[in-house]
């Protein structure tokens, strides 16, 4: 089955976006995506943005990035508003968009739940928007 992906990554923690795209690519090529479209962007806020433009165009997306709490009220209002278009997008256009931006508490738990050897949330996405789309191998 020839089908098209789209992975948008958010790139403001560089060292854990790039765990996750390590972990979506791994996933990708094991279940038979040789060809996928890779775009990145500063943050994660951008990326529901940069999907509406684009969902025509693809028939899944995998959505890569991290939000850390800080001091302020910011931490949750990105991470809602984010997940909540994610969601609204892949519903209204009936196109799956998996869900690999990690929201923690610390940079610490970023790192862990990115690494594709301990927690591997970038493939978590991968294998969650493939499943929809019925791609097994």
């Amino acid at each position: 089955m020839k089908v098209k992906i789209c992975v948008i990554v958010a790139n403001y923690y560089p060292i854990i976006s790039k765990l996750l795209l390590v972990g979506a690519n791994k996933v990708l090529k094991k279940k038979g995506i040789k060809s996928y479209k890779i775009i990145k962007t500063k943050g994660t806020y951008e990326i529901p943005v940069i999907i509406s433009k684009i969902i025509k165009k693809y028939d899944a997306f995998i959505a890569l990035g991290c939000v850390i709490k800080g001091e302020t009220p910011h931490f949750k209002f990105i991470s809602s508003s984010t997940i909540d278009a994610l969601m609204y997008l892949s519903i209204k256009n009936a196109k799956p968009i998996g869900n690999g931006i990690i929201t923690s508490l610390n940079k610490k738990q970023a790192l862990v739940r990115s690494n594709p050897k301990l927690k591997d949330k970038g493939g978590e996405a991968a294998i969650a928007a493939l499943s929809v789309l019925k791609i097994r191998k």
